[in-house]
């Protein structure tokens, strides 16, 4: 579907210039710039989500307005612009606004994509959990083979490379505009919601129960998920802490060796998110993120383990590196399935479809924006044990409102 597509094409483009950013910030001094701290890293990483926090309502509106397929084709512009303007400075508040910038890109893409596979799913739970799945396979992909492509263009071209990234962004316009059809919501043929209408079914939208039912868990997930991008990365890449000198993972790795560990970590995520897509029919979405919940524990604390594994033979890496892809493994299925939820919620406002799918990035940006955040501070105080424990205790946050998320589930949609 070329929607996927578009949208692999555009997560890409988000994830290259999120690593290398990274690998940017901490070479920035030999570039003329300032010395950057760890809480800096996960402040100008946060701006990204804080924009698509704020703009991803206001576009999902729009696109119920509009159409899903107009507004698509407006996010690439953004993202294309800003990866340009962050090849041309040092200046961390210019830098700051290019994030916010690329944040907008996002915004506006993710809501109407979401609310036209919404559409195009209407009355196949089958097809639904694919959808689903796909979407966020698509998404991991598009984010790992960013991060995967920055440590190698980094590494050799440096920061014209986000010259480059700007034709992902354009790639992913082209694809947009030529290869998706609008497909016009029900009883909507034009696929137009007059404005006032739309603001006031967006507010009633908000005081849904139901809805905020999944907020509080899809927080907190994407929270936890939140610690493993920048900051993580950035721990791996930074000079090594003469602090935390017991502390294996801390400093010291290459752009290249970050990006093969990466890389494998994405296949593994992305056979989750194909295996899991696919057990839509068989469990409820709920069984799903207790089952997703549960693996990311294993994963963090697999992570505690190698992080203090200096000086164990050689052997004793194997099962613990399975332990934590496992963990992982079972990790992926907890995204599809509260997208799958949140999808399932729109069948009762299917002339909100953009409004509704637009609280996905809503969710999703208010977790990463408070795991950043987080993550800088622990991770400046405490290096990697510190972002390993606090995964443990979001995760357990997140596990405790799906009793509440569960009963909503079985009374509403009859699952199995």
């Amino acid at each position: 579907m070329a929607a996927l597509g578009g949208t692999f094409l555009l997560r890409m483009a988000s994830g290259l210039t999120a690593a290398m950013l990274v690998y940017y910030l901490a070479d920035l001094p030999r570039h003329g710039g300032a010395e950057v701290s760890a809480l800096t890293v996960g402040v100008l990483t946060a701006a990204f989500y804080a924009a698509e926090l704020l703009l991803s309502p206001i576009f999902g509106i729009l696109s119920d307005r509009f159409g899903h397929h107009r507004l698509m084709q407006i996010g690439p512009l953004f993202g294309a612009v800003a990866v340009a303007i962050t090849a041309t400075t040092t200046d961390l508040t210019v830098l700051g606004g290019t994030r916010l910038l690329e944040g907008a890109s996002a915004a506006v893409s993710v809501p109407s994509t979401l609310g036209y596979l919404a559409v195009a799913t209407v009355g196949d739970e089958g097809l639904r959990g694919r959808a689903a799945a796909r979407f966020e396979a698509v998404t991991v992909a598009g984010l790992g083979a960013g991060v995967a492509a920055a440590g190698v263009l980094y590494t050799y071209l440096g920061p014209p490379a986000f010259y480059l990234n700007a034709l992902l962004y354009v790639a992913s316009l082209v694809v947009y505009r030529y290869g998706v059809t609008e497909t016009p919501g029900p009883g909507q043929p034009s696929g137009l919601v007059p404005r006032e209408q739309a603001l006031r079914r967006y507010a009633v939208l908000l005081r849904a129960s139901h809805v905020w039912l999944l907020a509080p868990t899809w927080i907190a997930l994407n929270a936890a998920l939140g610690l493993y991008t920048s900051q993580t990365l950035f721990q791996l890449v930074r000079a090594p802490d003469p602090r935390f000198p017991d502390q294996l993972l801390v400093g010291g790795f290459g752009p290249l060796e970050v990006t093969a560990g990466f890389v494998a970590a994405g296949v593994v995520f992305f056979a989750g998110l194909v295996y899991w897509g696919d057990r839509f029919k068989r469990f409820r979405r709920t069984t799903i993120i207790v089952y997703g919940l549960v693996g990311g524990a294993v994963l963090a604390g697999a992570a505690l383990v190698l992080n203090h594994s200096a000086g164990f033979p050689a052997v004793a890496y194997l099962p613990i590196l399975l332990v934590g892809a496992a963990g992982l493994f079972v990790l992926a299925g907890a995204t599809p399935a509260a997208l799958g939820l949140l999808a399932d919620m729109s069948e009762h406002s299917p002339d909100d479809r953009g409004a509704l799918m637009g609280l996905y990035s809503v969710f999703f940006s208010l977790g990463q924006i408070g795991g950043l955040l987080l993550g800088g501070v622990v991770a400046d105080a405490t290096g990697l044990d510190g972002i390993f424990v606090a995964t443990l205790i979001i995760l357990a946050i997140a596990l405790a409102p799906v009793a509440h998320l569960r009963r909503f589930e079985a009374r509403w949609y009859g699952s199995s």
